[in-house]
């Protein structure tokens, strides 16, 4: 049997191939290999909502002139497990006039999009669950998956605050995810690929920020909007609509909404890392490192910096009104967006 290369392929093959050196069949090996990711993944995505939630508790908390959580464990440390045992051990309260089938698969509608597009993330050139050639398409159609299960959640509980969300958050995702698209593929006019491992190679030399400057802010703007966080949380507007689509949901139910919400601004972030901050290409190279971990060190530094920023936009801006998030997306992004094509497209003809 061939000696497994352990720089080739995405970690799947990497598996499959070292249990098959131990005389693993090839079936066995897949279905060990896969079951064990899929666990795995929900570790890591569930380790990556506990980082953030208690980042931006503490951020949030020092632009506010505040300590934040300082309670459970050294300096508030352990204070995500303890909402964890609280989300775990509350009562699942159930409105009466829901709709139960919709009622119950809307968190599941929700979340699983969010782990699936984790799932298509490289971390570096070495380490990447599925190195899939249409990676890009893929994440922007479970990213549109998302919204729907925000829609089914406020429509199926019976709740006219839920419905109002529902509704806005149709029409915003509409709003922003048009000027998205376009942006994303004035990427793939220059990188020529919706392959991730293409796309950061592709910016070896020069970073997609630099051409695609306006292509990156609109990008930006319409993952924040994406994700309904401040300044267009119009979806969760709590003086406006209690708490959203989700009011109706309590207990574990709630938490997939929760996990769905802070796993999508790390996806966010690394997407932006991944088409214009060029990935795990660093500023400068680090010696005696190996580079695929020093690829992951840039990879990682890059998108809890994109991270900081989202929180810290939080902490700053009020809220905007829904007809001011609709006159956005719809009058000046998609036009910035178009614009923003034109560069690439003129930039990929002349050189």
């Amino acid at each position: 049997m061939e000696t497994l290369n352990l720089f080739q392929g995405n970690a799947v093959e990497l598996g499959i191939g070292i249990l098959q050196n131990f005389g693993i069949q090839e079936n066995l090996a897949s279905l060990i290999v896969y079951g064990g990711a899929g666990v795995l993944f929900f570790v890591v995505a569930a380790v990556f909502v506990l980082i953030l939630t208690y980042l931006e508790r503490k951020i949030l908390a020092d632009i506010q002139i505040r300590l934040g959580p300082m309670t459970a464990g050294p300096h508030g440390i352990l204070q995500p497990l303890a909402d964890v045992m609280k989300l775990i051990f509350k009562e699942d309260i159930k409105p009466k006039n829901r709709d139960k089938l919709l009622y119950f698969i809307s968190p599941i509608l929700v979340f699983i999009p969010v782990l699936l597009t984790l799932v298509l993330i490289p971390f570096n050139e070495f380490l990447s669950f599925a190195n899939v050639g249409v990676g890009l398409l893929l994440l922007i159609a479970f990213g549109s998956i998302t919204s729907l299960g925000m829609v089914i959640a406020g429509y199926s509980s019976g709740n006219k605050y839920s419905l109002i969300s529902s509704m806005r958050s149709a029409a915003q995702m509409m709003a922003y995810e048009i000027p998205m698209i376009i942006v994303a593929l004035s990427v793939v006019v220059l990188a020529g690929s919706m392959n991730f491992v293409d796309i950061v190679n592709a910016q070896q030399n020069l970073w997609f920020a630099v051409p695609l400057f306006l292509g990156l802010f609109v990008f930006f703007v319409a993952i924040i909007a994406e994700m309904s966080r401040v300044p267009f949380d119009t979806i969760e507007a709590e003086s406006e609509l209690v708490a959203g689509f989700h009011i109706e949901y309590s207990g574990m139910r709630f938490a997939f909404f929760y996990l769905a919400e802070y796993l999508e601004l790390f996806i966010g972030s690394a997407l932006i890392t991944l088409l214009f901050l060029g990935g795990w290409n660093g500023l400068f190279a680090i010696p005696i490192i190996p580079e695929a971990v020093s690829g992951l060190f840039w990879f990682m530094a890059k998108t809890f910096a994109l991270v900081y920023v989202a929180i810290w936009i939080r902490g700053t801006l009020p809220r905007f009104r829904i007809d001011q998030v609709l006159n956005l997306g719809w009058k000046f992004l998609i036009f910035a967006a178009l614009l923003n094509l034109a560069i690439a497209g003129i930039i990929a003809y002349v050189f």
